[in-house]
């Protein structure tokens, strides 16, 4: 594979139900290290707020930036990783050391999915606190925040998060979408995918095109017209090609926009 040459490492960033390893990226990291880049992980947790992530990915940020003695990384971020970075960048003050931003379905103005689920009054008892805390811990976080998270992500709250994290001028933002055709192009978000359309219209089975798209430059990945590309599956879970297409090679597309932005 031809070497690329990125001048700033990236650091991919995962979303929520989700840890740095080969089962969830899939082929990605070892796709854009045969391309000559350095690739590091984010090392959030699974189940924790906005602020508790974006302190952990602080960390691997600082990590990786003495590891490669460059001044700057690239943030490519899935789902909720999207604003756990945006948090880090604005509210942490550490947008001197981030040269861009590339979210992927993330959910930028909110999750109708987690006010369908807030929203119910039983969520907030102390047994179903317990119960979920407990379960959310088999994903190996030490201090799992579900409830926290959930109170982060509502449309509600995320109006507000937006007004306190505006982008920062020195970073450069770009976002990417997909979609799916209906809930059986993936089973496994066969009824969150119907909920969001009913509320939102079209989406990936998690996150709507509505609020995923963030800024002036936003892709929408597009599968063959007979089926989409899901929220999961855009990380390349099944390490096959979707709908017609090679989601590795998408990150080596996102990798050559960067390039060409001289990140």
């Amino acid at each position: 594979m031809e070497k690329k040459k990125l001048k700033y490492p990236v650091i991919l960033v995962h979303g929520i139900a989700a840890k740095d390893n080969n089962l969830f990226w899939g082929r990605i990291p070892e796709t854009l290290r045969s391309a000559g880049i350095d690739v590091f992980l984010g090392n959030t947790d699974s189940w924790s707020g906005i602020e508790r992530n974006a302190l952990l990915l602080k960390e691997s940020v600082d990590s990786a930036l003495e590891k490669c003695g460059t001044e700057k990384v690239n943030l490519i971020a899935h789902s909720k990783g999207g604003i756990d970075s945006r948090f880090l960048i604005s509210t942490l003050g550490y947008a001197p050391k981030i040269a861009s931003l590339t979210t992927i379905s993330t959910p930028h103005l909110g999750s109708e999915i987690v006010d369908f689920v807030y929203n119910k009054k039983y969520i907030h008892s102390k047994l179903a606190k317990a119960i979920t805390n407990s379960l959310v811990r088999l994903y190996g976080d030490k201090s799992p925040e579900l409830h926290t998270m959930l109170g982060d992500l509502n449309t509600k709250n995320m109006i507000k998060f937006n007004l306190q994290n505006p982008d920062a001028n020195s970073v450069y933002y770009s976002s990417y979408q997909s979609f799916i055709m209906s809930g059986f192009d993936d089973l496994s978000h066969f009824l969150t995918y119907y909920l969001i359309k009913r509320v939102s219209g079209a989406n990936d089975g998690v996150v709507s095109l509505k609020s995923s798209k963030w800024g002036d430059n936003c892709t929408l990945i597009k599968g063959l017209k007979w089926g989409g590309i899901s929220h999961s599956e855009i990380v390349d879970i099944k390490r096959r090609k979707i709908s017609g297409v090679d989601v590795p090679a998408e990150y080596l597309n996102i990798v050559d926009m960067l390039i060409s932005k001289g990140f």
